[in-house]
């Protein structure tokens, strides 16, 4: 049987060893399809936990309101006239009212 000689011998003698290595060619197939091609995607992964964080913080926001308007609800249950006085800026007859308001809010 005659030896055949293969043309891209020599341009496959260039390429490093660990390049030509079946293994090494498969890990970085593997890994560029889970980076770029997949479902789970790299992007698609940042792109969630960016999502999630403002969720969080969006949370975050929501509980802190829950908690003013709880504590304006429990003002207004001890002390209603104060209440409507301070937020609808009600006054009796025989009264003036003066409101400050402050210029850093």
């Amino acid at each position: 049987m005659a030896i055949r000689n293969n043309p891209f011998k020599p341009i496959i003698k260039q390429i490093p060893a660990p390049l030509r290595n079946k293994y090494f060619i498969l890990l970085a197939v593997f890994i560029t399809w889970m980076i770029f091609f997949d479902k789970h995607d790299f992007l698609t992964q940042w792109r969630l936990q960016q999502t999630l964080n403002k969720m969080e913080e969006d949370r975050t926001y929501y509980d802190e309101k829950i908690q003013e308007t709880w504590q304006d609800k429990q003002d207004n249950e001890n002390d209603p006239e104060k209440y409507a006085r301070e937020h609808y800026y009600l006054q009796k007859d025989n009264e003036d009212v003066f409101i400050i308001v402050d210029e850093k809010e």
